[in-house]
């Protein structure tokens, strides 16, 4: 399948008062065209950071050292600032931030923030501007467009200004929407209905989306493939189908077995013990060897390459050896997917 965005060999680092922060620490990354990844993991995995290399958002005290972000055969690591914001982002990719007060102006009325980016983008008249931007607040689902033009983000509910954050991304029909963590911020009922939406443009636009969240649940309903991330490194990668039903990675065990089950007796909510590396200080070896019950002397030593599991999926971990020990997943974990995998195909 043709990727529309393929990211290799990814390094980067942060300048601090403390010492230099090995943040992204040689990230692979395919977004195939049409399709929809996830990129999950704990709180300072590297997911934000990662995406926000392709569209040049980096703070300033970043280094990247090296690596390469193909947007079809251009590498966007080596176009300058300017050329970047003015061809590729807006135009070809937009990103949805999962705060909208953040990402909306509180001063300007919500048909200018719409209509902002296809005067900077696009040769239009305002009257086609401002039929655009009508047409994008039916398209996310906000009642009354003509209305809502004339009002500020204060006046919309939370579910609203995201939609209106959403039509801003689409206002000049990009190839690829990344989404960082779009419904955090918002209730179950709101978060489901954002969701729906997303699919639905991506349907009817041909969008290619990338979802950064750290929440399973939202990716068991939106994606076709899952990137697995941990202290700065991409772990595991699969078909979402894999990552749920047939997990190789430990983290990714963890991750899964800390998802709230309605259906075991046990009132405690599982979580990984310990914490991730301060990556101030570069681990040895396996990242996650600490928290890993399963840890064997080589992870101290070396860091596993990526196993390969199928066609399309991949782990980092050196259970997959061939000379390591065979080691099962957790019972109550396997009884979990197997409930998991029955009503998935019941359903």
């Amino acid at each position: 399948m043709e990727n529309i965005l393929t990211i290799k060999n990814l390094d980067i680092t942060f300048r601090t008062n403390a010492g230099n922060i090995h943040a992204i620490r040689g990230v692979d990354f395919d977004l195939p065209s049409g399709k929809t990844v996830a990129l999950v993991g704990e709180s300072g995995s590297g997911k934000s950071v990662t995406m926000k290399a392709v569209v040049g958002l980096l703070d300033s005290n970043s280094v990247i050292n090296s690596g390469n972000i193909f947007y079809g055969a251009i590498d966007l690591l080596t176009l300058p600032k300017r050329e970047l914001r003015q061809k590729i982002n807006g135009q070809q990719i937009a990103m949805v931030f999962q705060d909208p007060m953040t990402s909306l102006n509180p001063t300007m009325q919500i048909g200018d923030q719409i209509t902002e980016a296809m005067f900077l983008h696009r040769k239009i008249s305002k009257a086609d501007a401002d039929q655009k931007a009508l047409e994008l607040l039916n398209l996310v689902g906000i009642l009354d467009a003509e209305k809502r033009m004339k009002n500020y983000p204060h006046q919309l509910s939370g579910g609203m200004r995201q939609r209106v954050v959403i039509a801003i991304a689409l206002s000049c029909e990009p190839k690829i929407l990344i989404c960082d963590e779009p419904t955090t911020a918002l209730d179950v009922t709101v978060q489901a209905r954002i969701l729906n939406l997303i699919k639905d443009i991506q349907t009817k636009m041909g969008l290619s989306v990338i979802y950064i969240t750290h929440d399973l649940g939202v990716v068991a309903k939106v994606a076709d493939y899952v990137n697995v991330m941990y202290a700065g490194k991409i772990i595991e990668v699969g078909t979402v189908e894999e990552i749920f039903y047939d997990p190789r990675h430990p983290y990714t065990w963890g991750l899964l077995s800390a998802m709230p089950d309605l259906q075991i007796d046990d009132s405690r909510l599982y979580s990984i013990p310990g914490s991730p590396p301060n990556l101030l200080h570069e681990p040895k070896g396996d990242a996650f060897a600490a928290r890993n019950k399963f840890a064997m002397k080589i992870d101290e030593l070396a860091e596993p390459p990526m196993f390969k599991i199928s066609e399309t999926h991949y782990a980092a971990t050196w259970l997959l050896h061939p000379d390591a020990p065979k080691v099962d997943l957790p019972p109550e974990l396997k009884s979990r997917l197997e409930r998991s995998r029955k009503a998935a195909h019941y359903d």
